[in-house]
């Protein structure tokens, strides 16, 4: 018997405005094909969904869903997975993607501090929201969009309010999940003990370089994580982010070390420390191979770029920019 064809899975980076870490994806072009893709993805940060039109399937490896018009999802980041429309119709979408974390920390009393607001949390149920079951998570993200579409006056301040408000609420539907205290209903909930992350092998090794970026740690370490020889899962890391598990880890203290560069005014030299390097030298290499100029003129950029508004990042997203 043939062995079944390997599936793909390809790694998605949203390189997310430090100031409003939010990037929105709408319009009339962005419609889903009918055609399942060989391919699954997974990316940085949380993905809202909105289905304007039609209906189809989102896919989780062999895991499958539907959708349609009205709903809204949810998908955290390192969570593999494809979305396609039902034969003969491609259905129309708004994507929302967010750091949450980032988002609500400028704006949340200290009481907050030790409060989890990553999309981890939600790691563990992947919900497509039916807008008459959940009118109000459906009302809040619409409004959501309604704001970053029309960008009036004080449109950032109204989306990190609702963005809190949306969080607040999906944390109490996650809790009566998890007490028992409602039952799933029509949204098919996923395979219990089956945690989607665990199909995407190196999920520990991504959380873990997430967390301790700044520290030095042996990539065999990685590896034990994800229960992998050090070779199979060198391998493995390669095929699905089409880097080395050391590459990722640098590249990840980078993307920290940008972040700092626009938001401090901390050294060249503190900062390479904060974000793991032994040596500024081996900072400055690395910065400039990742970003394709200095860390000094990096931030001087950045500087000249939020004085005009209108002025683009010099970030590119390598992301998913269109639709598929």
């Amino acid at each position: 018997m043939a062995k079944p064809k390997k599936r793909i899975t390809e790694y998605r980076n949203y390189y997310l405005p430090l100031s409003f870490p939010v990037l929105l994806l709408a319009g009339e072009y962005w419609k889903i094909s009918d055609v399942p893709s060989e391919r699954l993805h997974f990316h940085n940060c949380l993905e809202i969904g909105i289905c304007h039109s039609d209906s189809g399937i989102m896919e989780f490896y062999d895991k499958k869903v539907s959708f349609k018009a009205g709903d809204v999802t949810f998908v955290p980041r390192n969570v593999p997975h494809t979305t396609y429309s039902t034969k003969g119709t491609a259905s129309r979408w708004s994507y929302i993607f967010l750091d949450i974390e980032e988002m609500l920390k400028s704006v949340l009393s200290s009481a907050w501090n030790n409060f989890n607001m990553s999309p981890e949390v939600l790691a563990n149920y992947n919900y497509i929201f039916d807008e008459k079951q959940y009118p109000n998570i459906c009302r809040l993200v619409n409004h959501i969009l309604s704001e970053l579409m029309e960008k009036q006056p004080g449109y950032q301040l109204s989306v990190r309010g609702l963005v809190m408000a949306l969080f607040i609420e999906l944390m109490r539907i996650e809790q009566k999940f998890a007490g028992g205290g409602v039952a799933q209903g029509p949204l098919e909930r996923l395979e219990e003990k089956n945690d989607l992350e665990e199909d995407l092998a190196i999920a520990p090794a991504l959380k873990y370089i997430e967390e301790n970026y700044m520290m030095q740690f042996p990539m065999e370490q990685l590896a034990d994580l994800c229960h992998l020889s050090p070779t199979h899962f060198r391998r493995v890391f390669h095929e699905i982010m089409d880097s080395s598990p050391l590459d990722y880890l640098n590249n990840t203290r980078i993307m920290k070390a940008c972040s700092l560069l626009r938001s401090t005014e901390d050294s060249i030299l503190s900062i390479s420390e904060q974000v793991g390097f032994h040596s500024v030298s081996s900072f400055n290499r690395s910065f400039q191979r990742v970003m394709q100029c200095a860390p000094r003129e990096y931030r001087k950029n950045m500087i000249q770029t939020e004085k005009n508004t209108n002025s683009p990042s010099i970030l590119e997203y390598r992301g998913w920019m269109q639709p598929e």
